[in-house]
């Protein structure tokens, strides 16, 4: 539901401004779009300032989740944005699967690199994606080396959002998204230093649909071989005191393959938290 203009600051309404002119100076535009919160509310306002000069690129990878995918592409065509999707080919190089604390500068200049093919073949200017000012917080910064080695902008973090801010942007904006809980790529469920298949990509996704399904929020799903170390956010662990809740939950992960599952009592510690 869209919410007042009058009810944001003007310093945020100001934000958007900038960005809309910055969006807009750019002439055409490539968008990496996941469907997250970031991505979608740039898509958005990159839409509104380029109209059909503005594409988003989706990547179509093992790694994202199918319920992830098709709501992406489903929220594309609702709202009329110029979507292409390219398949991205991480899980065919070494230096991904083997999963030694660089996996994700790996994924991002793959998909980077396919981005640039289509940019130049179809004569967009410029490349961008959805980092925000939050990212500045990560020490490892890998998909800023990934973004600056293939010249992709950052409009978000250029004009400085953060993203309690994109969420009431795209509250007001009527973007789904603007409540969506985070996510990162199943990749990240992995411990760093074990290696990433595909079957066990699938895995982890599949026990991610369990928790879906049972009404979970914020949620993962960690792979440690033949056990699944779940995290909740916290205010959601007390729903498994319920003995049939937590059996269903036990009897439908250990169907997946795995031998224990166990609950971490810490809940979900947000990107931080991710492996």
């Amino acid at each position: 539901m869209a919410i007042e203009t009058a009810e944001l600051g003007s310093a945020i309404l100001a934000k958007e401004e900038r960005l809309l002119a910055l969006l807009h100076g750019y002439g055409s535009l490539a968008v990496a779009y996941s469907g997250g919160v970031d991505s979608t509310y740039l898509a958005d306002v990159a839409h509104q300032a380029l109209a059909e000069g503005a594409t988003l690129i989706l990547a179509d990878s093992p790694s994202l989740p199918r319920a992830e995918f098709d709501e992406a592409v489903a929220l594309a065509q609702a709202r009329g944005w110029n979507l292409t999707v390219i398949e991205t080919a991480e899980f065919e190089r070494e230096d991904y699967l083997k999963n030694d604390g660089t996996r994700c500068y790996v994924c991002r200049s793959e998909l980077f690199t396919k981005m640039q093919a289509y940019a130049q073949t179809n004569g967009i200017r410029v490349m961008a994606y959805g980092a925000i000012m939050d990212d500045l917080l990560d020490p490892t910064r890998l998909g800023t080396k990934a973004a600056a080695e293939h010249q992709v902008v950052a409009p978000l973090q250029a004009a400085e959002l953060a993203k309690s801010e994109i969420r009431a942007l795209s509250r007001q904006r009527g973007l789904p998204t603007w409540e969506k809980a985070s996510f990162a790529c199943l990749a990240s469920r992995f411990p760093v230093g074990t290696r990433v298949t595909r079957e066990e990509v699938m895995q982890v996704e599949r026990a991610e649909d369990v928790l879906r399904n049972m009404g979970f929020r914020q949620y993962r799903a960690r792979h440690h071989g033949d056990l699944c170390r779940v995290e909740l956010d916290p205010a959601e662990i007390e729903r498994l005191l319920d003995p049939a809740l937590r059996a269903m939950l036990d009897r439908e992960l250990k169907a997946l393959g795995y031998r224990h599952v166990a609950l971490d009592l810490a809940g979900y510690r947000g990107a931080g938290g991710e492996a």
